[in-house]
């Protein structure tokens, strides 16, 4: 018997620094996938600009999206990436994101510490476990990797696949479906991709979509997300990524 092919939907980004275009997402994806499917990866202090902590206004907006049944991924911690690279992580840093993958460069006690913290807070403001942690930009360095092992985390992310950091299997595999808004390059390569994803990526058992605040701010983005969630959903299950455990 052949596999239910499902959809897995997801924002990232999201906390009070782009509260308004959250919101935008969050309304555009429920509307399109038939209520709250989706997950929301969550950055405790967004570049040290919007902590969660001592704001009661969005940890309550976080728990009633979590009891309506939004899965919640700690997403980093500040997403800001300070750190020096040199070699393979260099380029990841410089043509993978700006200055946005904060867990490429940590040491794994460092990594380790903010997985941990992220984790406590927001289990403490939903009140109910995390579906599992995506590092910013899906990038992970070698510490990252070696502390998300040790972590507890049932699931992990990246570009290519999804995986049980405790075992390494890998529960999905495939490229993930997401836009860039940075420049009109960008924007211009990420709707063909989704274009492309539209006519090819429908033989994969498990598709996935991500979409950022930015994405918000191009028009022709938004046209694109539309239509690419509109096709997926028209020939699978919108489903959460907790599913893939039991599978």
């Amino acid at each position: 018997m052949s596999r239910e092919k499902i959809l897995l939907a997801s924002i990232h980004d999201v906390g009070p620094r782009a509260e308004a275009q959250v919101d935008q997402l969050a309304d555009l994806l429920a509307e399109l996938l038939g209520g709250m499917n989706f997950a929301m990866l969550v950055v405790p202090d967004h570049w040290s600009e919007a902590p969660l902590a001592g704001n009661p206004a969005y940890q309550a907006k976080l728990r009633r999206w979590a009891d309506m049944g939004v899965e919640m991924f700690v997403h980093g911690w500040f997403h800001k990436d300070l750190a020096q690279h040199s070699g393979v992580a260099a380029f990841k840093a410089k043509h993978m994101t700006a200055s946005e993958g904060e867990f490429l460069g940590l040491s794994q006690a460092e990594a380790a510490r903010r997985m941990a913290d992220g984790r406590k807070l927001i289990e403490d403001i939903i009140g109910r476990e995390t579906a599992g942690f995506i590092a910013p930009a899906w990038l992970y360095g070698r510490g990252a990797m070696a502390a998300l092992a040790e972590s507890g985390f049932p699931l992990a992310e990246d570009h290519m696949r999804v995986w049980r950091p405790e075992t390494g299997e890998t529960l999905a595999r495939g490229p993930v479906v997401t836009w860039a808004s940075r420049t009109k390059g960008r924007q211009l390569s990420s709707r063909f991709f989704a274009g492309l994803a539209r006519v090819g990526l429908h033989g994969l058992d498990v598709a996935r979509i991500a979409v950022h605040p930015g994405d918000t701010t191009v028009p022709a983005l938004i046209s694109s997300i539309r239509a690419t969630y509109t096709s997926f959903a028209a020939r699978r299950r919108p489903a959460r990524y907790g599913e893939l455990l039991a599978d």
